[in-house]
């Protein structure tokens, strides 16, 4: 086989686990079915017995399969694939995928001056508060989210907005307390984690994650809401119509 390992700061035996992870979770080795030798794997992905063996060592820990002396290797579990957080275009709909989560912040700055947009994003309010948050659900951290929050809004409700995810609180007080969105927009891409993120998500460096820029104006085209959102690649999903 030719080289399938990527030129990354990731272990080539976590490369080596995530390919035999996915042969699970495609069925190609089913639960109770037996994973070729060591020397079998080592051959066919051209890599030492101990590479092999490494990445068995990280699926059993997960669960996956369950090495028996003088027996073999034999898959004990599949992954997890519920991707709970999907791309979603309207405000309720957001609003509904945050109600169950647990939100832990990392650092927070009050009286920020100014976040950074970029042209013709927006805006500045005069302050903004500025907290940096992990969500988790079912003891699982599934992003990271740098915000910027309208100082005049964050005045409203301060120990809620410390102590809950954001949007769901704005989406309620949307048209009252003097909270209005008028339009939102968000922006994703695909890339990488860094080593920051890798720790705080509890992924290898390199892993996949999705990206996603989100922002919020009022009826003054004021920047209300500013979101960098980084989303552990296997929590995600993108589903859409395509027209005919």
């Amino acid at each position: 086989m030719s080289n399938v390992f990527n030129d990354t700061p990731v272990p080539r035996y976590f490369q080596l686990a995530d390919l035999f992870r996915q042969r699970i979770a495609r069925g190609e080795w089913p639960e109770k079915h037996r994973l070729p030798t060591l020397e079998a794997l080592a051959a066919e992905f051209s890599v030492a017995r101990v590479t092999v063996r490494q990445a068995i060592e990280v699926l059993s820990r997960e669960g996956l399969v369950s090495p028996q002396q003088g027996r073999g290797t034999f898959v004990s579990g599949v992954p997890r694939s519920e991707r709970f957080i999907s791309v979603v275009t309207t405000l309720d709909e957001l609003a509904r995928q945050f109600i169950d989560t647990q939100p832990t912040i990392i650092n927070m700055d009050e009286g920020v001056n100014s976040p950074p947009l970029k042209p013709n994003e927006g805006t500045p309010a005069a302050q903004y508060t500025y907290m940096r948050r992990v969500h988790v659900r079912d003891d699982r951290a599934y992003c990271v989210i740098g915000l910027y929050l309208d100082e005049r809004i964050f005045r409203l409700a301060p120990d809620d907005f410390r102590a809950k995810t954001v949007i769901p609180m704005l989406h309620e007080m949307q048209d009252s307390q003097g909270v209005h969105i008028e339009s939102a927009h968000q922006v994703l891409t695909i890339g990488t984690a860094d080593l920051e993120i890798a720790q705080m998500l509890k992924v290898p460096v390199g892993s996949p994650v999705a990206e996603v820029r989100r922002i919020f104006l009022d009826a003054q085209g004021t920047v209300i809401y500013l979101a960098n959102v980084t989303y552990r690649g296997d929590a995600i999903r993108i589903e859409m119509d395509l027209k005919p």
